[in-house]
């Protein structure tokens, strides 16, 4: 747990204008206040020292997407958030959504046991009961990523998933490919199938001949890429984009195992900038999604609807950070799979291609 000294140390300040500074003595410049309380929260400080239980209380609710370490997707959400809504008075609690909860409780009722005042909401499903219920939601919520239509009480907060797939879309165009597969988790979440709609619409442009046999889906990832990515390279695809990155990654893996080069033979583009992506092999060319910055945002965007300003989808807007992942499609595109692998390789991404046909035809 950190200390006070910890703190003083990372702002280079003393032990005794940390102290002031967490307490509101009035010597303490505003930007100095705010620093500490920063540093507190990224630091874990807060947690043990500001327990007022006076305050007003905002919740973070998770549901399906990992938060509690480092590197984890909702960490940075999560912390971003923090530091705003402490900074501001208010204490936050993060609490892990279930069916159990949502099964026992409406949204408001659970809201109201606990006295929040309003909730981030990160990972919910298509599915889930709350967000079946979500028209008749009273208590302000931020949903990240996720459909908040219909509510004036709830808003969408994400990054621009169109204007994303249309800067990598066109980025991979400019690199001269033109048969361009995608590959994406299950479809039953809102920004996986906003992502992929907005996609095609892209691809369509630069290749009208595309179709929906370029595309591949699956819950799990690694079977995602086991039974898609054969069927997209028989098709001559040149480059592949995931939903996320860690699809992208195992995308790569795949490859490789097929005898097949990231970039020479196939470029591929994830989404999110996970910090994986930075150290891969190769290093992921990817959209970022800046999630301490959206955590940011969703503290004001929370507030306006606590005070009856009605939100509806605030985006941020994409950015496409370019790795080692992605290159020049080759020049003899429809036929590079022979030159890229071993006769074995290419008797194998065949056989798998026709059995996956094959299987689908039963189903």
């Amino acid at each position: 747990m950190a200390t006070l000294e910890d703190i003083a140390k990372r702002l280079n300040t003393t032990k005794g204008t940390v102290s002031k500074a967490l307490n509101g003595a009035p010597d303490v410049s505003e930007g100095m206040r705010q620093a500490v309380l920063e540093t507190a929260v990224e630091m874990n400080y807060s947690r043990a020292l500001r327990r007022n239980n006076d305050a007003p209380c905002l919740c973070i609710l998770v549901q399906y997407m990992l938060y509690a370490r480092e590197g984890d997707f909702g960490y940075d959400i999560i912390l971003g958030f923090r530091k705003q809504a402490e900074a501001n008075g208010y204490r936050v609690e993060v609490v892990e959504l279930n069916m159990e909860i949502q099964e026992l409780y409406t949204y408001d009722e659970f809201m109201l046991k606990h006295n929040y005042r309003g909730a981030l909401i990160l990972g919910m499903s298509l599915q889930a009961p709350w967000l079946r219920q979500l028209t008749d939601w009273y208590t302000p919520a931020v949903l990240f990523d996720n459909c908040a239509m219909g509510n004036p009480k709830v808003a969408h907060l994400g990054v621009d998933s169109r204007e994303a797939m249309e800067l990598v879309v066109n980025y991979l165009a400019d690199l001269g490919h033109k048969r361009i597969g995608y590959l994406s988790g299950g479809l039953n979440s809102f920004v996986f199938q906003q992502r992929y709609d907005r996609f095609v619409e892209c691809a369509k442009k630069i290749d009208p001949d595309w179709d929906e046999n370029r595309a591949g889906f699956h819950y799990h990832t690694m079977q995602c890429v086991q039974e898609n990515i054969p069927k997209l390279l028989t098709q001559g695809v040149t480059a592949i984009v995931c939903s996320h990155d860690m699809l992208a990654i195992a995308a790569i893996t795949h490859l490789s195992d097929l005898g097949i080069k990231v970039p020479e033979d196939v470029s591929i583009v994830g989404f999110d900038n996970m910090p994986i992506s930075a150290v891969s092999t190769p290093s992921l060319t990817t959209v970022c999604q800046d999630r301490e910055k959206l955590g940011n945002c969703a503290f004001p965007i929370l507030c306006a609807l606590m005070d009856d300003i009605s939100v509806g989808s605030v985006l941020l807007h994409a950015n496409l950070v370019i790795r080692d992942s992605t290159a020049k499609a080759r020049e003899n595109a429809l036929d590079y799979l022979s030159a890229a692998v071993s006769a074995t390789a290419v008797e194998f991404v065949l056989e798998t291609s026709i059995a996956t046909e094959k299987e689908k035809a039963f189903t």
